[in-house]
């Protein structure tokens, strides 16, 4: 069967550049059934590096069959073939490849907070090794976008940047783009987040600004750091909906004291955005501020992989730190949610003008 050449390229990527794959490594390629096609390019990109393939191809069913029929033991604990998958392997490719994002929409919350904080520490040793989260087009995705699949596939071949010559050439520039702006942040104290019913400020002092280039994150195009946990104050109003365990939440605001969540509220879906952030006392502080510098995705489309990466956008997570970035907060939630920059919005550091409407200052440094 003739593939499309762009997803053969998808594969090369992922296998060449993000996880950089080696001879005899052990890789599990997990991903639903929609994916096949990027999944049978994954499997023969690694054996071309030498590396083993540990397919897993799981029907979407399955999650559904788990959060109807599961028992208390399948929410609570993880078991020994897990451990075992998770101790000994070298690394992850994951594929996100729905045929429905609103298959879990009447999940119990509670239900999917037990199964998240059980295989968290599954989670944590796996960020460890070598991973990188993708997509494979499907039409769910495209409807929740707006668009065509043929349109949707187009859009997102062009983000990953895997429609070029040499994708991963365009990747090495990008992570220097990246790499300019975190000099100029670099030894910086406090960020001030402005705009329509917006005004935060954190601190960053002695943390550390990761550049994300595509090596964990596929498309990628952000820097991100962990926020000082007690260190927001203000409000703020997120504009886009967030997308989160099968749900749309909208109409997002929280107000931070002390670094910490004392309101919350949401135009749709309040109750759900409450469970999460009684999930642990972790999930009302922050664990990442992060801002897209991906000019290549400047259309929303309730995909957070793609969203938060939009060029002139920051985007706060609730819930765990990047230990590289030198945050410690602790949670079995991480949830990224997304302030659109682009129309009345800034962003300073240390008081000085950053950026301005989506767009970075020039010579800010």
């Amino acid at each position: 069967m003739k593939i499309d050449s762009r997803i053969q390229q998808h594969a090369r990527l992922l296998v060449r550049y993000s996880v950089e794959a080696g001879s005899r490594e052990i890789f599990t390629v997990d991903g639903a059934t929609e994916a096949e096609p990027l999944i049978v390019a994954l499997h023969e990109e690694l054996l071309k590096a030498g590396a083993y393939a540990a397919v897993r191809m799981t029907p979407e069913r399955c999650v559904e069959n788990l959060m109807q029929f599961g028992k208390d033991h399948h929410y609570d604990t993880v078991s020994k073939l897990d451990k075992a998958v998770v101790k000994n392997v070298d690394g992850t490719i994951r594929i996100m490849a729905s045929s429905n994002t609103r298959a879990l929409s009447r999940t119990d919350p509670k239900k999917q907070a037990r199964l998240s904080k059980a295989t968290h520490p599954l989670r944590e040793t796996l960020l460890k090794k070598k991973w990188v989260l993708t997509l494979h087009p499907t039409a769910a995705y495209a409807q929740d976008a707006d668009m065509s699949l043929s349109d949707f596939e187009d859009f997102v071949y062009s983000a990953l940047m895997s429609d070029r010559d040499d994708s991963v050439r365009a990747w090495k520039e990008q992570q220097k783009k990246q790499a300019g702006l975190i000099r100029q942040v670099r030894n910086a104290d406090q960020f001030r987040i402005v705009g329509p019913d917006t005004d935060l400020t954190l601190s960053i002092k002695g943390r550390t600004f990761i550049n994300s280039c595509g090596k964990h994150n596929m498309p990628c195009g952000e820097i991100f750091t962990g926020p000082v946990e007690t260190s927001a104050e203000g409000f703020i109003r997120y504009d886009f909906p967030v997308v989160h365990g099968g749900r749309e939440i909208d109409g997002i605001r929280l107000v931070f004291r002390q670094g910490k969540v004392v309101e919350a509220s949401a135009e749709k879906n309040e109750a759900f955005l409450l469970n999460m952030l009684d999930m642990d006392p972790g999930a009302r502080r922050l664990g990442e501020l992060g801002i897209g510098t991906h000019y290549g995705i400047q259309r929303f489309i309730k995909n957070i992989l793609f969203d938060e990466k939009i060029g002139g956008t920051v985007h706060l997570a609730l819930g765990a730190s990047y230990p590289e970035t030198g945050g410690v907060n602790k949670s079995a939630l991480h949830w990224d949610m997304i302030k659109d920059l682009r129309k009345g919005g800034a962003l300073y550091v240390d008081g000085k003008l950053f950026q301005k409407d989506g767009t970075f200052v020039k010579g800010w440094s």
